[in-house]
């Protein structure tokens, strides 16, 4: 692997400058997302010791929340003198960027909450093996649910023209552009504080105070008057929540969205959990970027097919999982869960 790193970086070099820049700019975005929804599943882990693989279809239902909010306001007729078929999407572009959010969050909150009351909650004192199937079960659900709601079609995302795909501010890099998408940018930006406000959440609040009880001990936090369930409630609105943010960024960013969405960034996200330390909030943070970095310069720094991108990926879990499997930064233990 390294001869074939120094043959392509120093010998071969296929790719400029700019062209490297170009995946590392692709590899932040995309590993944010991933960050994002990997910390759903340190969240759950933390709490509750079990792998939430429902996860991904809660962010493909987010996905689908901020999509018909923005084909309802593309739908509504906001006429003017200079452009008598101007919409409402394109008229207040902000408002309808907040509103998508706005449906995606709630909509990918409320199926975590009620994913973890009808799926997990009757199972809590179960082996641990069962709440796992109990997961593959909903995802499966899930998915077949949305297919027979919104049928398998693609479908595509209407972005306000201000924020459209594929236009953004361009700089030079070695005597070429590089283009840095609006959506891209306002994707890794907006996923920095969400992750930067669930810590400071966390660490800081008696919301998060309760949290790190329940991780550390359910029965002893009960004792001490902490409603356990309400706080197990919270997490999963709070971990759907961010899925379906990041749903909607990749809506915005990447413009399809369909019943199958979510199950390939759920088990990135997954994995980037694991590479960065399950449980362990900043390590969701670092094995996310990381991952999404990788997954983007993998393939040209070893010379190989993009389609190869997903082995990368699953080869570096398989590789943190025999050589560090605690991660990173380390998996929480109980006493630093959350």
């Amino acid at each position: 692997m390294a001869v074939r790193i120094y043959d392509v970086l120093f010998v071969k070099m296929p790719y400029g400058p700019d062209t490297w820049v170009r995946f590392m700019i692709s590899g932040l975005i995309i590993g944010g997302m991933y960050a994002l929804i990997a910390i759903g599943y340190t969240l759950v882990y933390g709490i509750l010791g079990m792998i939430n693989f429902a996860h991904g279809e809660v962010m493909m239902i987010g996905t689908f929340g901020g999509y018909f909010v923005v084909e309802g306001l593309s739908a509504i007729h906001t006429p003017t003198l200079e452009n008598p078929n101007l919409t409402f999407l394109n008229a207040y572009p902000i408002p309808s960027v907040l509103l998508a959010f706005l449906a995606g969050t709630i909509v990918a909150a409320l199926t975590g909450y009620f994913l973890e009351k009808i799926a997990y909650r009757p199972l809590r004192n179960a082996p641990r093996l069962v709440p796992l199937i109990s997961a593959i079960g909903a995802s499966i659900f899930l998915q077949n649910a949305v297919q027979l709601l919104f049928s398998p079609q693609l479908r595509d995302y209407t972005n306000p023209d201000v924020i459209a795909r594929g236009i953004g501010w361009p700089i030079e890099i070695a005597g070429s552009q590089v283009l840095i998408t609006y959506t891209g940018a306002f994707s890794f930006l907006l996923s920095i504080l969400l992750m930067v406000g669930l810590y400071i959440l966390v660490q800081k609040t008696r919301i998060g105070r309760a949290m790190r009880a329940v991780a550390q001990d359910k029965k002893t936090a009960a004792l001490m008057g902490v409603d356990v369930n309400a706080v197990i409630s919270r997490t999963f609105i709070i971990s759907g929540a961010l899925a379906g943010a990041a749903g909607v960024m990749w809506g915005f960013h990447n413009g399809l969205v369909y019943y199958f969405l979510g199950f390939v960034p759920g088990i990135k996200a997954f994995t980037a959990a694991v590479l960065g330390g399950i449980g362990n909030i900043p390590g969701a943070m670092v094995g996310g970027l990381f991952l999404g970095v990788v997954e983007s310069i993998g393939p040209a720094a070893l010379g190989i097919d993009f389609q190869l991108k997903d082995v990368i990926a699953f080869s570096i879990l398989v590789l943190v999982l025999i050589f560090r499997p605690s991660g990173i930064l380390g998996t929480a233990t109980v006493e630093e869960k959350l």
